[in-house]
């Protein structure tokens, strides 16, 4: 099986292996489907329907250059493969859609940036490289990073650096994003990490990598609307799973893992009051969680691929129709 090199290249999966042996008792069968709900370049995608051959396999991505690349890539696969061009929080939607029966047996969601968004410098995701200001996700639509930058208050501008990049100068950084806006507009990369290394004392730029790295990820964040979207995506994904479905779920920040860790949690636990001699149906755990914690890239991960250092993986199995607790 040969495809384009840039397609074949430009993402290599992490834990794929891990993530494959979780979903397979659910979707090794004839008949199945999978949700590939972060389709991104598609190594996900190709490796799990190479290794379950009665696979049908439903990719979602909101970026339209990354949704072409992994369709060109998953092209030998015909009509086993169906793209499907939103947000991931429409993930009800696009099984109603395409699912068997409106349901699917598998859901996996790789969270964050893509290595595509990552590696294509004039996406204005790396603080790396000097570039345009944008880091949407879907650059057809909605507010750049630069109109953030350009429209937000002071305090909004700390409250998203705090909130979404755990930022603790975030307050000298905001105050001085307004400052030097009224001077010029904020369009490049470089600007923001000029300004950023400005605004953090000298001692704690020493440590701990290049001193944008929270800020450039709380603005994604922020642009993206990326925890909103996990945290109506997450119950959706459930909800079209069918019993015996498996979902699967690799984080790199502490921020979506949590929100990850407490839907499964939830769901995983009685709603029944303590002391109840018989617990009824409705109030049962709808899952069974299939790590102890979260799984974390072993040395020959890491070795093989640096990007894998934080990733957190969480698994869990719907026993029960999904009822969400919260």
């Amino acid at each position: 099986m040969t495809h384009t090199p840039r397609a074949a290249h430009l993402h290599t999966p992490v834990l794929l292996d891990e993530c494959l042996d979780m979903l397979a008792p659910a979707i090794d069968g004839p008949g199945a489907v999978l949700v590939d709900a972060t389709l991104g370049m598609g190594g996900h995608a190709e490796a799990a329907l190479t290794r379950f051959p009665d696979l049908r396999l439903i990719g979602i991505d909101r970026d339209p250059q990354a949704l072409a690349l992994a369709s060109e890539r998953l092209a030998l696969f015909d009509d086993r493969f169906t793209p499907v061009h939103a947000t991931y929080d429409r993930i009800d939607e696009a099984v109603a859609d395409h699912g068997r029966d409106g349901a699917v047996d598998g859901v996996l969601m790789d969270l964050g940036v893509s290595s595509l968004q990552l590696d294509e410098t004039d996406r204005g995701f790396s603080y790396a490289h000097d570039a345009p200001l944008d880091m949407r996700m879907d650059p057809t639509s909605g507010p750049s990073a630069a109109d953030l930058l350009a429209t937000a208050d002071e305090r909004e501008l700390t409250r998203i650096l705090r909130s979404y990049g755990e930022e603790r100068f975030a307050p000298r950084i905001a105050r001085l994003i307004v400052r030097a806006r009224d001077e010029r507009p904020l369009t490049r990369t470089g600007q923001l990490v000029d300004l950023v290394k400005e605004a953090i004392p000298a001692p704690a730029r020493r440590t701990g990598g290049n001193p944008a790295k929270r800020t450039f990820q709380a603005l994604r964040v922020a642009v993206n609307d990326e925890l909103r979207i996990l945290q109506d995506a997450l119950p959706r994904a459930l909800g079209a799973l069918r019993v015996g479905g498996r979902l699967v779920v690799e984080s790199y920040q502490s921020l979506e893992d949590r929100i990850v860790k407490d839907v499964l949690r939830r769901g995983s636990t009685d709603s029944a009051p303590p002391g109840l001699p018989v617990i009824p149906d409705d109030m049962r755990a709808s899952l069974r969680l299939l790590t102890r914690g979260a799984d974390r890239a072993h040395d020959a991960e890491l070795a093989h691929n640096p990007r894998s250092a934080s990733v957190r993986l969480r698994g869990a199995e719907l026993i029960r129709p999904w009822k969400d607790p919260a």
